[in-house]
């Protein structure tokens, strides 16, 4: 929604417009690229508004002031901030470059791949994703299963990712440059056919004991492979769901085993090569065994100190319960030295016509919320692009994204990529989270302080009902609303 003010100077009209460009940021529902620019500093609340059954995509709406509180009274909505008080530092929101993602960006035209890229990557004219992760070889969302060493190579002698040059290299590389600073982990789906007791990359199955050492030397050489190419990476997961066996790359590792893999062969591994900087993440797997496998490892020693924190998923509602957010705070309260990382997350079972359904969206607000204020500090959805199809996958293992390209209809952005974007693009990297809380259950919340003075405040409406609130923070009051099945950013400075 855009007001414009009638100037009798036909220059200062043409400015003006030229600035108005600048400032907002104006998403339509067919998925166009994004615009907006840095806020400038004041006293007032700037307001950003995506809504199920309206025009708004992450847009500006007008600004509301702070002013003297009014009666504290029960029936009264209030969204509560207390920054006196920080808990974790914000590492970065993004998502996956999977060989899916990759082969599907290579079909688009120049055009095309502008505009996905500021849509995902630039901060200013898009939702500035700072986070990425990448698979190790083959996973379910590649065109079909490949290694990187031939059979019985456990020298690792013919090591070579020419694969990932063709599509996913190119990306990742243009995704950096994009962002400015991309944050990029490597996770493996399984170690060679040859390394395990099934002989199979499909399937589970486990590391054979005698090739621990290699599948360790493994995960080094990669990550040397990527940075002769130029790509920094920052850290890498000890193995994707180790506790699925499924028909895709899979390998399974128990509590104890993944504890021991960690203490005896891979954290000293990556120490003896120059490594321990790199973050190394155990669990990478769903929430309701993320306390068991947590305790497991960092009630070793031994492990615990190769490990930077645990990563998680959010499947475990497969079994038509709930997501567990409470276990991710369990880790959290348990063990505050360690960080916690959502690494993974989509709508399973693509249907086309589920391209413009609102609940994607809320699936992902709902979370975001939740694993913030249960200690999380970054959160990695998967595919960053697919194609018609929810793939390519070549195990027929089809998913939703954020972003889907169908040749008719091009770029097809769905709720969920505007829900990510009002935290990827307000919450920077090195943002505190700080006190956020409602008086109303329909009314979700979760707020940081960025390192530049701002602090942003996502509200979620998850209602069917329009609520008016009052944003209260340091005996000052800013009166708003959130629409029914809406999700708001408030971005104000607190300096």
């Amino acid at each position: 929604m855009t007001i414009m003010k009638t100037y009798s100077s036909t220059k200062l009209f043409a400015k003006t417009i030229m600035a108005a460009a600048l400032l907002f940021f104006l998403l339509n529902a067919s998925g166009q690229s994004a615009k907006l620019v840095s806020q400038k500093k004041g006293t007032g609340v700037k307001v950003y508004t995506t809504a199920q059954n309206t025009s708004y995509k992450l847009t500006p709406m007008e600004d509301v002031q702070f002013t003297n509180p009014g009666a504290m009274v029960e029936r009264k909505v209030f969204i509560f901030l207390d920054d006196n008080r920080s808990f974790q530092t914000m590492l970065g929101i993004g998502g996956a470059i999977t060989d899916a993602s990759a082969e599907t960006f290579a079909r688009l035209s120049p055009d095309q791949q502008n505009e996905f890229l500021k849509a995902y990557f630039d901060a200013k004219d898009g939702i500035g994703y700072t986070l990425a992760r990448t698979n190790m070889q083959s996973c379910d969302f590649s065109s079909g299963s490949y290694g990187y060493v031939n059979e019985n190579d456990r020298e690792l002698k013919s090591f070579d990712i020419k694969h990932d040059e063709q599509y996913r290299i190119p990306l990742i590389k243009k995704a950096m440059a994009t962002a400015g600073k991309l944050t990029l982990y490597v996770s493996p789906w399984s170690p060679p056919a040859w390394m395990k007791d099934n002989n199979d990359v499909l399937h589970g199955g486990k590391l054979l004991p005698e090739y621990q050492q290699a599948w360790a030397n493994f995960f080094v050489r990669y990550i040397r492979e990527f940075e002769k190419r130029g790509i920094p990476v920052w850290g890498l997961s000890v193995q994707n769901e180790p506790l699925a066996t499924q028909k895709w790359e899979s390998c399974i590792f128990t509590a104890e085993e993944e504890r021991d893999f960690i203490k005896n062969y891979l954290g000293p591994t990556l120490h003896k090569n120059g490594m321990n900087s790199k973050k190394l993440i155990a669990w990478d797997h769903n929430r309701d065994f993320v306390y068991q496998r947590a305790s497991t490892i960092l009630n070793d020693a031994a492990a615990a100190k190769y490990v930077w924190g645990i990563g998680y998923h959010w499947y475990e509602t497969w079994t038509g319960g709930d997501m567990q957010f409470d276990n991710v705070k369990m880790v959290n309260d348990n063990f505050p030295q360690k960080n916690l990382l959502f690494t993974e997350g989509c709508a399973e079972n693509f249907n086309a016509d589920r391209i413009n359904e609102w609940s994607l969206g809320e699936k992902y607000g709902r979370s975001m919320i939740n694993d913030f204020n249960a200690g999380t500090v970054g959160w990695t959805d998967w595919n960053i692009l697919l194609d018609e199809k929810g793939g390519p996958n070549h195990v027929g293992n089809f998913c939703m994204a954020p972003v889907h390209f169908d040749p008719v209809k091009g770029l097809q952005y769905t709720s969920s990529y505007y829900y990510i974007g009002h935290f990827s693009k307000f919450i920077r990297p090195g943002a505190k989270r700080i006190n956020a809380s409602s008086n109303r259950t329909d009314l979700l919340t979760t707020a940081f302080k960025n390192t530049d003075g701002t602090i942003a405040v996502v509200i979620m409406n998850v209602g069917d009902n329009k609520i008016d609130y009052q944003l209260h923070v340091k005996g000052k009051e800013a009166q708003t609303s959130s629409l029914p099945h809406s999700i708001t950013t408030l971005v104000f400075d607190a300096r």
